[in-house]
């Protein structure tokens, strides 16, 4: 397995394409309203990326191996898809909560980021979801460090979501990012601490767990990229990207609303 340690200047690249895709997340909030179709939010997306910030949207048309392209800009996951939901003419309804997931390529650097939104009034279970996998991913993201281990990633988001009777996707992870989309390390959100693949600054990979309300279980619908629970439970992800530093780590695509300072406070 190799795992590309960028350089000083790379890393630089990579905190502007992450900048970017946070942006896009900020732009795209206010839209997200009962009534809107997926569609519609993928075309803004879409645009603002390409006219405004001069990106390309990474996932359009984006085939990795045994897959068809992937026909839009961006992935939207709605109440219990998991991930990789297709943008269409379905229209957005109160209560529901959706997952934007957010690539972009500037200067042949990649910035990848997901949140999650809610349309109108969500019930108070899928709030709570949402607010536990955000908290989720921050217990993970906060084991990064020269030294430390990928095992300790997936450690401390399973503990904290089976904790709470949720419970962790597997097939899907977290992975290595630059010029390329995907790379090594694949970053699991289970595992046990202490081992994997040892931590080195100038690493960067994502952390984006997928915490379901009710069994792991998974299924892919039929356009092929989709993904939902099979129990047909809420689903909820959120990811940053992150770089490892000699000290600790810094998120590449923090949003302009989301500070170190305010995050939720873990024990």
């Amino acid at each position: 397995m190799s795992i590309s340690i960028k350089t000083p200047e790379e890393i630089e690249k990579m905190r502007i394409a992450g900048r970017l895709a946070g942006e896009v997340l900020d732009y795209i909030a206010p839209f997200v309203q009962p009534g809107v179709t997926t569609n519609e939010l993928d075309k803004l997306c879409h645009d603002y990326m390409v006219d405004m910030q001069g990106c390309i949207p990474a996932p359009l048309n984006y085939a990795p191996g045994g897959h068809t392209p992937y026909p839009k800009s961006i992935c939207t996951s709605i109440n219990h898809q998991v991930c990789h939901g297709v943008p269409s003419e379905k229209k957005l309804k109160s209560g529901d909560i959706v997952n934007l997931d957010i690539t972009t390529i500037k200067d042949g650097f990649h910035g990848d980021t997901s949140r999650m939104y809610y349309v109108g009034e969500p019930s108070i279970q899928a709030k709570r979801l949402c607010e536990k996998t955000y908290e989720a991913m921050w217990h993970g993201i906060r084991q990064v460090r020269a030294g430390a281990h990928l095992g300790d990633i997936g450690h401390a988001i399973q503990t904290f979501a089976e904790g709470l009777g949720y419970s962790v996707v597997r097939e899907f992870c977290g992975h290595g990012i630059g010029r390329k989309f995907h790379e090594e390390p694949q970053v699991l959100h289970y595992g046990k601490a202490g081992t994997g693949v040892k931590l080195e600054a100038g690493m960067i990979f994502t952390i984006e767990p997928m915490i379901n309300a009710g069994k792991k279980d998974i299924k892919q619908l039929g356009d092929g990229w989709s993904i939902v629970t099979k129990d047909h439970s809420l689903s909820a992800q959120w990811e940053h990207t992150i770089l490892v530093t000699d000290t600790g780590y810094e998120v590449l695509t923090l949003a302009d609303d989301e500070s170190l300072e305010h995050m939720p406070l873990l024990p």
